[in-house]
């Protein structure tokens, strides 16, 4: 859908934003009219370039804390301001500042087109404003404008409900953040685009205690969603119940044999290995500067024919789902590998033309402080045919992960991942839990060895860093079999 703004005005009333009187929940008014915008597009592209872009950005961001009994912190904090880029080639030019005043705007427009030279040939386009096609958050009962008793609640019915789990259970943090961003988006080819993002997320930590052992559970669940989601999806009693229930299953854990075994990955949690190991090396940077192990594999056969790796940010409600991306492109499902080879990569705006490829939706930045790069949103790894429990009954002797502490990725694709929760697979059953497990192996080991995929989705909320940036994202993974994997353990 596309609406005129019209040919660009006289001078702006470009000034201190402010919420909408009308609207205030929906809709933020960075009081910047489109003369205003163009001028400072105008002003990008001064010395040359190929593409310029503004990016406003209002934020909202609320936390609650509760431990030892205490709600220990309540805090608020707002952030205004503006991103200017420019492109030159492979070049990016970027300035950003909090002063929405129209010298302030077009100075930082100034400073990004410095990586410009000459005379500026790239006419900005009469601004026209569009919608996005589709609407992926839960934009009822917005926790950010709920009065704070109701957050409140929330997070001491989570801490009641860890506490009251076990006996055993010695401390219990419970956390709950939740933002809403309203950003837009205009550029020198004539988009201007707005987008509400609401981002909950609630979090608990549990620690068990019993005859000098200690362990840690932890749970998270959230979304961009509002209050309905704890009433209907996740009751805060179930994020703290299943928080503890790891950490108490914990104290019984033994160590894992250590060495190669078949490896069967719960659903769930071990999409923080699809994110890192798989994801990672698909954005399309690391590909067009041929750091990635994904580089010139297009149309290769990378992983078995059980595997098909997609990114969907239009999946409803997610923490990683977006309307549009922070280039003001359209999101779209993404398909990477298809029955194990290599189609497609994750683009934003700058790849995409540099490889001659199309954006797909995955030009992201933390704020208006950063310029966007390719990023992951919901990545996920399809279900397959088999029952969660016929992969595990496949496997005689061998290892399960459920949940996970972290882990590191090289460029090479090696990587470790740190086991919180696993389980010893004996004679086709899962038997005793297992701590300090490690998984060790490359990317392309693991692609190359997952011979039965399972039809169980579950996701996992995270936040990804690179470069500095950190974004929210979810990773979808089924359980599944690799045929052998490094296991390393203390026996």
């Amino acid at each position: 859908m596309v609406c005129s703004y019209g040919a660009p005005e006289g001078e702006g009333t470009a000034g201190l934003g402010r919420p909408s009187p009308a609207c205030a929940v929906t809709s933020y008014d960075f009081d910047l009219s489109p003369g205003a915008m163009h001028r400072v597009l105008t002003a990008a592209l001064d010395k040359g370039g190929d593409f310029a872009e503004l990016f406003l950005e209002y934020r909202v961001s609320t936390s609650v804390v509760m431990e030892e009994d205490l709600l220990k912190e309540t805090s608020e904090s707002v952030t205004l301001g503006a991103g200017v880029r420019v492109l030159a080639g492979e070049k990016t030019g970027y300035a950003y500042t909090n002063d929405l005043s129209s010298r302030a705007l077009r100075h930082a427009g100034l400073t990004a087109a410095a990586i410009a030279l000459g005379e500026g040939r790239t006419r900005v386009v009469a601004l026209r404003a569009h919608t996005a096609p589709h609407q992926v958050y839960d934009l009822d009962q917005l926790l950010s404008v709920l009065p704070l008793p109701t957050r409140l609640d929330i997070v001491q019915r989570a801490y009641q409900a860890a506490q009251a789990y076990d006996h055993r259970v010695s401390r219990v943090q419970v956390s709950m953040s939740d933002v809403l961003a309203h950003v837009l988006v205009a550029n020198s080819e004539g988009l201007v685009v707005t987008d509400l993002r609401p981002q909950v997320r609630l979090a608990v930590n549990v620690v068990a205690e019993c005859d000098g052992v200690r362990n840690r559970g932890t749970f998270t669940a959230g979304g961009r969603v509002g209050l309905g989601y704890f009433q209907r999806v996740q009751t805060p009693e179930q994020v703290g119940r299943t928080a503890a229930e790891e950490a108490i299953t914990l104290l019984q854990a033994v160590d894992p044999p250590a060495g190669e075994q078949p490896v069967v990955l719960g659903a769930g949690q071990s999409g923080v290995m699809i994110h890192e190991a798989v994801g990672h090396p698909l954005e399309a940077d690391g590909n067009r500067k041929g750091t990635s192990i994904m580089a010139n594999r297009m149309g290769s056969m990378v992983a078995t024919p059980q595997v098909t790796v997609y990114d969907d940010p239009t999946i409803p409600h997610l923490r990683g789902s977006l309307n549009i991306d922070d280039e003001g492109t359209p999101t779209q499902r993404t398909v990477l590998i298809e029955r194990g080879r290599l189609v497609g990569y994750l683009q934003d705006r700058l790849s995409a033309r540099l490889m001659g490829m199309a954006p797909t939706g995955n030009g992201r930045r933390e704020s208006y402080q950063h310029y966007p790069i390719p990023r992951m949103t919901n990545t996920v790894l399809a279900e397959g045919a088999y029952s969660p429990e016929e992969v595990i009954a496949s496997v005689k002797k061998g290892f399960y992960a459920k949940t996970f502490k972290g882990g590191q990725v090289e460029d090479s694709g090696k990587f470790v991942f740190s086991v919180n929760l696993g389980y010893l697979i004996e004679d086709g059953r899962l038997t005793r839990p297992v701590k300090n497990a490690t998984l060790i192996g490359t990317n392309v080991q693991v692609l190359q060895s997952i011979s039965m995929v399972a039809n169980d989705m579950g996701f996992f909320l995270g936040t990804c860093g690179k470069e500095g940036q950190s974004v929210p994202v979810t990773a979808g993974t089924p359980t599944l079999r690799i045929d052998q994997m490094t296991v390393g353990g203390r026996r």
